[in-house]
């Protein structure tokens, strides 16, 4: 078993929050099929990340300054 788990479980939790708002105790409740199903909104149906939106750009700058 890797010991990387925790880390990549502690990054997730964090893209979770921003990408669905999840706070940490949805993020621990809910499954892999969940977290899938939300990040797979960014993707396009080959899986390959689609650009994003200047709308959704704008809200995130706003959200989380730089600085």
């Amino acid at each position: 078993m890797s010991d990387a788990f925790g880390p990549g479980a502690v990054r997730l939790a964090g893209v979770m929050a921003r990408v669905a708002g999840w706070l940490p105790g949805q993020f621990w409740a809910a499954t892999p099929a969940d977290a899938a199903a939300v990040l797979a909104a960014w993707a396009d149906e080959d899986g390959a990340a689609m650009p994003m939106a200047r709308d959704v750009l704008g809200a995130m700058m706003e959200a989380f300054p730089d600085g």
